[in-house]
């Protein structure tokens, strides 16, 4: 059996770990592909104290998204129920849909958040009433927002 060999991984290796990882590769592969390539370097003292500094910061920098993230839940529950006005048909029927874009809108114009519409997620609305959406703001903090669907 050959020896494995520890190398830090400069950028993501699919199957084989994400930049900053510390991995055990066979040494051909090392030495062939991911050294000459500069995709990962030899495990040195010095080279896992920047992946430690690295790590720390990144870990810093996530905390601060979630931070942020919980401050814009706040104040998009603060705000409320939003009202979108759509034009009625026959039955309480809407004409059109109701689009994540317009959410995000009625959300920065009522709260001052601005959220990417491909966060959001409504369920199909067909009639007038009220409905929920989710957004997800950050992959741990997501929140639940009513919005009433009323007639022009």
């Amino acid at each position: 059996m050959a020896k494995r060999t520890q190398l830090v991984l400069n950028q993501d290796v699919r199957k084989l770990g994400k930049l900053g990882d510390v991995v055990e590769v066979a040494p051909g592969y090392a030495r062939n592909y991911l050294v000459p390539q500069g995709i990962g370097l030899p495990v040195t003292p010095g080279i896992l104290r920047q992946v430690a500094k690295r790590k720390e910061i990144e870990l810093a920098r996530l905390a601060e998204l979630k931070l942020v993230a919980d401050q814009q839940k706040a104040a998009i529950e603060k705000a409320g129920a939003l009202q979108i006005s759509k034009k009625e048909g026959e039955n309480e029927a809407i004409f059109g849909t109701v689009t994540t874009a317009e959410i995000a809108a009625a959300i920065l114009s009522l709260a001052s958040v601005t959220v990417d519409k491909r966060d959001i997620s409504i369920p199909d609305v067909a009639k007038l009433g009220t409905y929920t959406a989710s957004i997800e703001l950050h992959p741990e903090v997501t929140v639940e927002v009513e919005f009433n669907v009323v007639a022009e």
